[in-house]
This record gives C-alpha cells, structure tokens and sequence, in this order.
C-alpha cells in the first residue's frame, strides 16, 4: 500500500504520539500531518540528552497541540489518553549503558510508565490502539542469525530487560483487556532529527557528527561486528502500518533490513560520503564489553508477510539524506 494510503487511514482520527518530538516520534506526526486529517497530540518531557527537541516539528508545529509532560506522571496520562483513537507508544529510554549505571530511572520509564499508560487506557480508553517500540535489545546476543521473533530473548542489560517487560505488558493487556496493541522491535534506526549531542542512543549518527566535525571515530575492537539499519521514515512507516491493521493486534513484529553492514564499513561509508574523518580502533571499554552483543541483525519476513512492511530506503541513500540534514540544521542538533 502507498504511503498516501497509509496516511489517509489516520484522517479525522486523534492520535496521541509519547515521545513525539524524539525523532521517530516527530517524523510520524510530520507523515500525518502532510498526508492526513489527523488530530495529534505530542507528549514529550524534553528531558536533556533524551532526544526531545523542539525543531523537530519546525513548520508544523501549528498543526498539533504539544504537552511538556513526562509519562510517568500518572495524572496526566489518565487525562491525554481519553478520546484517543490511536497512541504511538514510543516513549522511553534507549541508553545501554546508562541503563546499567542508573537501573532505577531506566525501570521507571521503560517498565513502570508504560504499566501507567495501559493502565489509564483500561479505565478511561479501552477502544485505542497502541503501538509499542520496543528493541532488539530484547534479544540479547544472537544464538543464530538472522534473528527471528522466536529467538529466545535472553537480554545483556537492564535496559533489555525493561523494554521486555514493557512490551510485554502490551501484548497482556491485548489479550486480557482487549486493549489492541502490538509491539514493533527496532533494530538501529538512524536518520534526521536524531539527537546528536552523545552516543549513548546509538552509534550512526554520533559517527556522523564526528566526521562532520573532522576528528576521529573511535571502533571498539576491529569493528567487524554486524548490525541492520532502518532509515527513520521506514521506521515510521512500519508503526502506521501496524496501527492501521488490526492484524496486528496481540502481535510481536521484527524490523531490519537485508543486508548486515559491519561497524567498520558504516564508518568507512561516512567517511567517504563526507570527504573527511578518520578511523581509530581502540580497545573495548570493559562496561560496554561486558554488553556488547557482537553481530546481531533481524530477520523481518514476519511483517513482510503480515503486514506488507519492508524497508525501502538503502543505507547509501539514508546516509547522504541524514547528512544533508545536519548540514542544513547543524546549530539545532550540536
């Protein structure tokens, strides 16, 4: 199905989006707000270094009521979730190691907050439908590849653990509850109007930056562990597609792409699409050895099947796309 017709799906609907100016969250609400009626709402704490960002809804910002609010405030989640026809549920942390620094703040966002919103939807929405973000983070290291939805999940860290249970909440309250929900994991998603101030919610973009800027791109080891991308506006085009087919209710999806790309070669591939930085391999750090999970990329035919979802952006294009943009937007992002 077109991206038009997906869209369109959403006309006169309300859709509530957490972690709506994050930048899978911002590029949704810019899909239905250019190609749909759709009434949105955006939940953000704007927490520093979380990802919130104000310009990531520069010139549709008229289009949408926005609530600096956070989701672990129980009162106002039972307020926002009323007359609701869809929540994208993308609120959360995605830090692996901040996850095993500070366990309890991870626990409180990515577990307890998303028990609050189901909650809330229970006594005051139960007609929504939500869309969960969870991660190949549940999977932990791969026992085989690529990773299908019936790999055992067997987590590395806290934040693993958390987003298990958070989504996991979702599919129980789809079959208890009737609540329709359903669970997309994201693999590494990169694009536009991603945080860039740190590397902690993924590596593509802070080695973009670095080579923006010239300087080195540190590569844990010899860099020839593989990951799958998706471009953020696959990404986006996945969770419509799950919100708008109630084949997707009580449902687990995988995301990625067909060809894994070593760490090493996406930093090559950078460099060369910019024309500058460098390369310098060093020793892992002994608090992300302990969690790295070495290759890991997803097998997605599951949704292909299901849904009709596959990626459509190659990683060459995303790159010079994603680089256009912080070239163009450097001052909002650094």
């Amino acid at each position: 199905m077109r991206e038009f017709d997906i869209a369109k799906m959403f006309d006169h609907k309300n859709v509530l989006i957490t972690g709506g100016l994050g930048f899978i969250g911002s590029t949704v609400a810019r899909y239905l707000v250019q190609k749909s009626s759709a009434r949105i709402v955006l939940v953000d704490s704007l927490i520093p270094d979380y990802g919130g960002n104000l310009f990531n809804i520069n010139g549709i910002e008229e289009r949408m009521h926005v609530n600096i609010a956070d989701v672990r405030d129980e009162n106002t989640m039972n307020n926002i979730v009323k007359k609701q026809d869809v929540i994208f549920n993308l609120a959360g942390t995605s830090s692996h190691v901040d996850s095993m620094k500070d366990p309890f703040t991870d626990l409180d966002i990515n577990c307890r907050s998303q028990l609050s919103i189901l909650e809330a939807c229970r006594k005051h929405n139960p007609n929504v439908k939500i869309v969960f973000s969870g991660t190949r983070g549940e999977y932990g290291r791969a026992d085989y590849l690529p990773v299908d939805e019936k790999h055992p999940l067997h987590p590395t860290d806290v934040n693993g653990i958390n987003n298990m249970a958070g989504e996991w909440y979702h599919i129980l309250y789809n079959n208890v509850y009737d609540i329709r929900a359903t669970s997309l994991r994201l693999t590494n998603t990169y694009g536009p109007r991603h945080q860039m101030k740190h590397s902690k919610q993924g590596f593509l973009n802070w080695f973009i930056r670095l080579a923006m800027e010239d300087k080195e791109i540190p590569i844990y080891g010899d860099g020839a562990q593989k990951r799958d991308f998706n471009f953020v506006d696959d990404v986006a085009m996945a969770l419509m597609i799950a919100a708008a087919d109630d084949k997707a209710n009580g449902r687990i999806y995988n995301l990625g792409t067909l060809e894994p790309v070593s760490v090493a070669d996406i930093a090559r591939m950078i460099i060369k699409e910019l024309g500058q930085g460098r390369i310098k391999f060093v020793p892992f750090p002994e608090d992300k050895k302990r969690i790295e999970i070495w290759d890991f990329y997803s097998d997605y035919g599951k949704i292909k099947d299901e849904l009709g979802w596959k990626p459509s952006t190659s990683l060459a294009r995303g790159l010079k796309d994603t680089i256009r943009f912080y070239k163009n937007n450097k001052e909002h992002y650094w």
